[in-house]
């Protein structure tokens, strides 16, 4: 089943227990990133939890490997349910972030899905994506990472590559049908992402800038469930 995250992309505070209101009782696990927690840290993980929710803290550790175990370990202190890291921080720092006991799930990120040809090259010579893409998420795989946060799109490619049952996607930059695709190269839409089974799908501005965001919350969720549906009944 395909759970829904909230990207709180916002501002303040204000902004974000707005949206917490709205979404009681109808989204679990809410993003935040580096916007809102750089502007409010703590309060604004804190606030998350005060109405109920869970917290995806969105902040790409990516450093020494001493330095990102210490910062898993106080992502457990502030109790997020899951950190993401960029797989590139290589095997040390990986290892180093799994082997903190207990911890928030660890989601690696592989690629950002803004980079172009030419920063690629800077990581390989004959570069391309999705060999770069399935080298990281095999890195990350073996050393211990809880899930993949890729684009929806890479997620068929990177499973037939990494064919591991209990391999988790996330998945960022998803739009509904309807609405536009904010210029993103690999967007797909709700039920594309319930039909392929991705476990996560991450959505922000869709949700957050919608005159109601509890409808637009529930017209996703009722399109997922329904491509989930007509995935289950297919041969």
């Amino acid at each position: 089943m395909t759970e829904l995250v909230v990207a709180l992309d916002v501002s303040t505070i204000h902004e974000e227990e707005s949206l917490l209101e709205h979404l009681k009782n109808t989204v679990n696990l809410y993003k935040i990133g580096l916007r809102l927690f750089t502007a409010h840290g703590k309060r604004a993980v804190d606030l998350v939890h005060r109405w109920g929710g869970k917290v995806f803290l969105d902040l790409k550790f990516h450093d020494a490997p001493d330095t990102v175990a210490h910062a898993v370990q106080e992502a457990q202190r502030l109790g997020v349910a899951a950190v993401s890291l960029h797989l590139s921080g290589g095997t040390d720092m990986l290892k180093a972030a799994a082997e903190i006991q207990p911890r928030p799930l660890l989601w690696g990120v592989a690629l950002l899905p803004h980079l172009a040809e030419k920063d690629l090259r800077v990581l390989s010579p004959r570069p391309t994506a999705a060999t770069l893409s399935k080298n990281l998420a095999r890195l990350g795989w073996v050393n211990g990472m809880d899930g993949i946060i890729c684009p929806g799109r890479d997620v068929a490619a990177l499973r037939k590559a990494l064919p591991h049952l209990d391999m988790r996607f996330i998945c960022p930059g998803i739009h509904p049908a309807a609405g536009p695709m904010d210029g993103q190269k690999k967007a797909m839409t709700p039920g594309e992402a319930a039909a392929l089974g991705i476990n996560h799908i991450v959505v922000g501005r869709p949700i957050t800038q919608d005159p109601n965001p509890l409808k637009a919350a529930q017209n996703i969720l009722a399109e997922m469930g329904h491509a989930a549906a007509g995935a289950l009944e297919r041969p």
